[in-house]
Parts: C-alpha cells; structure tokens; sequence
C-alpha cells in the first residue's frame, strides 16, 4: 500500500492506490474468491492486476493465477509486491 494510506490497511473498506485506481474491501476479494470457488489447481484469469492482493489471495489457496495489468505503474509496483512476498511470479 502507498505511505499515505497505509493506516487504513486493516480497514474493511476500498483503499486508493494511486492513477485513479483502489484495492478492493477485504470482505469483496473474499467474496468473489468464494463465489468463484477458486482452490488447489483452478487456473484463473484475472484482468485487473491493481495491487496484487485478489492475485496473491487466490495464489495462496493454490490457484495458478495469470493477472493482466494495463497500468504498468501500477503492474511494476504488483510485480515487486508478489515477489518479495513470496508468491511465485
């Protein structure tokens, strides 16, 4: 999350994360990631990279994820993010 919005991290609530663009509510990427009943071995397209976050949720449950970010910014910033946190690129 950029500084100026970190302390809203924990927040259930969309956080602004720069070029006109937010992360999604907790509450919203665990919904979709329910209703789409992602798991071990599902492949999943995501359009929409953003921040990372629905990507590494899904990735965490073992999905393959392939994220497609228009924004390069924005899909840098992703791809560093993904790395040194440890879910595979």
């Amino acid at each position: 999350m950029p500084e100026a919005v970190r302390r809203f991290a924990y927040d259930d609530r969309p956080v602004p994360i720069g070029m006109g663009q937010t992360i999604s509510q907790p509450y919203i990427v665990a919904l979709m990631t329910e209703l789409a009943a992602v798991g071990r071995g599902s492949r999943v397209l995501e359009i929409g990279t953003g921040s990372g976050y629905q990507a590494a949720v899904l990735a965490e449950l073992g999905a393959h994820v392939c994220s497609i970010e228009l924004l390069a910014p924005l899909r840098d910033r992703a791809v560093d993010i993904l790395a040194h946190s440890g879910t595979r690129r």
